[in-house]
């Protein structure tokens, strides 16, 4: 099993340099993913695909990823050339995240259509379905979908692109399993929690009546804590959610997740009193190869 170690950038017009310089860092580094948030409502927010592609562009190795885009207010058709465009420059280093679309009131604020969650999910399987016939060789792409109906698109040939998602409820679950290469839990939510353990049944079921393993959705985990000096009593809160510990509870706890709950990836969000360039350099140079050497 590959395991992918990425971290999650800060997305602020007010700290450019800061998003450029740690993403270089992290890709001397080793790490094979920065992770940056479609959330465009706030005064200082970047835009997500803006800013991963400045990132790509300056960078060699490392993948950009949106965590996750938000669909509603990027049509699919146009994130499909968005994405090939992103592939095609950066040599393949673009993994497409896909949320159905939370904050509803700030999307249509933003212009965003109002949707039903059902609407909501379908046309995020739909997208799914039709990013990969808009990135695949082949004849031109007629759909008849109803919320991307599209007429004779040619298609534009990458690589394939890896999609993960970030869905909660039942039917974005079982969209999940149907159709994506990764799953990114909600609310942080990690293998010991109970949103993982009544989640991904659901993908895991969904994906082998669509005739695939279960193994062909990975998860892939946002993790926040904080890397201290020393150990920690209770690397884990009353709710028994990780807060984090020594750069040895670290490898313990992530090599634990990999081996024996099959954690594909992690996308590291520091905390605590550290700065976050001192936290994201102690997870790229400390705690991943720690871990890479653990699982090997």
């Amino acid at each position: 099993m590959t395991v992918r170690f990425g971290y999650g950038a800060p997305l602020d017009a007010r700290a450019i340099p800061d998003l450029l310089r740690l993403a270089q860092r992290a890709d001397r580094d080793g790490l094979d993913h920065v992770s940056v948030a479609d959330h465009p409502y706030g005064a200082h927010a970047l835009d997500a695909y803006a800013a991963i592609g400045f990132v790509l562009a300056r960078t060699e190795r490392i993948a950009g990823l949106v965590n996750v885009t938000n669909l509603p207010l990027r049509p699919a058709p146009i994130l499909a050339r968005t994405a090939s465009t992103l592939a095609a420059l950066s040599g393949d280093r673009l993994v497409v995240g896909l949320g159905a679309g939370g904050a509803p009131d700030l999307i249509t604020a933003m212009g965003g259509r109002e949707q039903t969650p059902r609407q909501a999910v379908e046309a995020f399987e739909e997208a799914m379905v039709l990013i990969r016939s808009l990135t695949t060789a082949g004849p031109a792409v007629t759909s008849e979908g109803p919320h991307y109906p599209v007429t004779g698109i040619p298609p534009v040939a990458v690589p394939p692109l890896q999609i993960w998602t970030g869905s909660n409820g039942p039917k974005s679950l079982a969209a999940t399993g149907r159709q994506a290469d990764g799953w990114i839990p909600g609310h942080a939510a990690d293998w010991l929690s109970e949103i993982y353990r009544t989640s991904r049944p659901i993908i895991d079921t969904a994906a082998a009546e669509a005739g695939r393993k279960p193994s062909d959705v990975a998860t892939i985990y946002n993790f926040p804590g904080a890397i201290t000096d020393r150990p920690l009593d209770r690397p884990r809160d009353a709710e028994g959610r990780w807060v984090g510990g020594s750069v040895d509870q670290w490898v313990e706890e992530l090599s634990g997740a990999v081996l024996e709950h099959e954690a594909a990836g992690f996308t590291y969000f520091p905390r605590g009193d550290a700065s976050y360039e001192s936290s994201l350099g102690r997870w790229a140079q400390e705690i991943v190869p720690a871990v890479r050497a653990a699982i090997s």
